[in-house]
């Protein structure tokens, strides 16, 4: 088995904010503020001039070492202060930010999902071009935890 048919259709990451739901919700619904706390999405540019929400379009400019893609993406579901889902083109990749209240502020959790696979495309150029499927996979997951503790770090500060 070739390491692009032993991809993870889900890779996720939680953590706990000391701040209520509304404040992390003010820190992640907007796409252009997120390239600066992911590792792979180094620029958004939405689409349009109405606000982020369901239907909304992004271009977003990918970075892994000296290689460089773009991207384009669609808002498939916003439901302020609990959930916003885009669904990437080029991969068939859904990636969500849930939201969930606690005790003592919110529970972040950030998740790709792959529920129809990624297309053959994808799992090529990060087979031959990205390190291979697992690695970068595995490079996501921890680019994942990283962009949940900087979200985190924005909410608590205020």
């Amino acid at each position: 088995m070739s390491d692009s048919q032993t991809h993870r259709p889900l890779i996720e990451a939680s953590t706990e904010i000391a701040a209520p739901p509304e404040r992390v919700w003010a820190v992640i619904a907007d796409p252009r503020a997120m390239g600066g706390f992911s590792d792979q999405v180094i620029r958004t540019v939405v689409r349009g001039t109405a606000p982020v929400g369901e239907g909304t379009r992004t271009v977003n400019l990918n970075r892994r070492g000296l290689v460089v893609w773009p991207t384009r993406a669609k808002v498939v579901r916003f439901d302020p202060p609990r959930e916003y889902t885009y669904r990437v083109k080029e991969n068939g990749a859904l990636w969500t930010f849930v939201l969930e209240p606690t005790a003592t502020g919110t529970r972040l959790t950030h998740r790709r999902e792959a529920p129809d696979g990624l297309t053959d495309i994808s799992l090529t150029l990060q087979d031959k071009v990205l390190g291979g499927v697992s690695t970068f996979e595995d490079e996501m997951a921890a680019g994942m935890e990283r962009t949940l503790q900087q979200v985190r770090q924005a909410a608590e500060a205020g």
